[in-house]
């Protein structure tokens, strides 16, 4: 009874998230697990699934445009809690892609993924996870032939639904690091100024 009590005491935080796919809904609770005490000491976290459109290419083929993607999916939150006066506090966009260096044979195409995050008070702080390169047949598949990266992974994997799954970076990795993981650490990355604000000042 007095634990029920403590938790019906605590501030709700409720944070927005521009996608209902499983690994980057997952993401974003594990990230707030282990953020969330410095985030909003004592508050209780709850995570908003919300498709959120994207506005950019179904894989970007740049950094820019992956920070685009999330920042639009954060944008279109942040617009629909207004108009709709919804009690979020934080707005989440997610964005996965790739970041090609080099040209020709020299090219390298390297998958990222990239987080957004917004508040109430129109702050806006960007993320990024590790970055690991993409075998020469995938690259070609999905940067020359313009093959969507989740069904260019289904074919090269021979399996269906990877990116719900351990995606292309639990393929590449051999699930050292999953997709889920990549996009824990691009939210808390991008959560850093508002977790931390003194090494921001």
């Amino acid at each position: 009874m007095v634990l029920e009590r403590m938790v019906l005491e605590n501030e709700k935080v409720i944070v927005a998230v521009g996608s209902t796919r499983g690994p980057k809904v997952n993401a974003v609770r594990e990230a707030l697990a282990l953020i969330g005490s410095q985030l909003h000491p004592d508050a209780v976290f709850e995570v908003a699934p919300v498709e959120s459109p994207s506005g950019v290419s179904h894989t970007p083929l740049s950094r820019e445009e992956m920070m685009t993607g999330a920042r639009n999916r954060a944008h279109a939150l942040l617009h629909s809690a207004r108009e709709r006066n919804e009690p979020w506090k934080y707005f989440v966009g997610l964005e996965g892609g790739l970041e090609i260096v080099g040209e020709g044979r020299d090219r390298i195409a390297f998958l990222e993924n990239w987080a957004c995050v917004m508040d109430t008070g129109d702050r806006v702080s960007f993320g990024r996870s590790a970055a690991v390169a993409l075998p020469d047949s995938l690259a070609k598949s999905v940067v020359d032939d313009r093959v969507e990266l989740s069904i260019a992974m289904d074919a090269f994997t021979g399996a269906h639904g990877i990116r719900d799954k351990q995606g292309a970076w639990g393929v590449l990795t051999g699930n050292a690091i999953t997709r889920q993981d990549a996009f824990r650490t691009a939210v808390i990355s991008a959560f850093a100024p508002f977790f931390n604000p003194a090494a921001y000042k």
